[in-house]
């Protein structure tokens, strides 16, 4: 059974930065494609960053240019590192594991806290 336990969310000011992780166990993520999802308070959850097996990176326009999506296969971790935060960052941010058709295959994990704010 794939479990996934994100962390690395805190309270930031505006224009900070944030290192997000997401630690997965019961599959090995070099065979998969990965992402980040979050959810903001009365909104429904949107993808944010995904990552396919091949490296390839896409993004909502909300964040490009400011998040970087990355995996880090040795410590079969997925990582989301967050600049220039804004305060409509803030939500709760969790990690899934895709199918090659791009369903998500994971079931939620708990989920980190971003709070961008002054």
């Amino acid at each position: 059974q794939v479990q996934l336990a994100e962390y690395g969310g805190g309270l930031v000011q505006p224009g900070g930065s944030l290192r997000l992780s997401c630690a997965v166990s019961g599959l090995t993520i070099n065979i998969s494609p990965v992402g980040w999802y979050r959810q903001a308070p009365g909104k429904k959850r949107e993808l944010v960053a995904k990552i396919s097996l091949s490296g390839n990176t896409n993004y909502a326009e909300s964040v490009k240019g400011r998040f970087a999506i990355s995996k880090d296969n040795a410590k079969n971790t997925v990582v989301l590192q967050m600049n220039s935060l804004e305060p409509d960052d803030t939500a709760l941010y969790y990690c899934a594991i895709f199918n090659w058709k791009g369903d998500r295959t994971s079931d939620w994990g708990q989920g980190t806290q971003v709070t961008v704010s002054s």
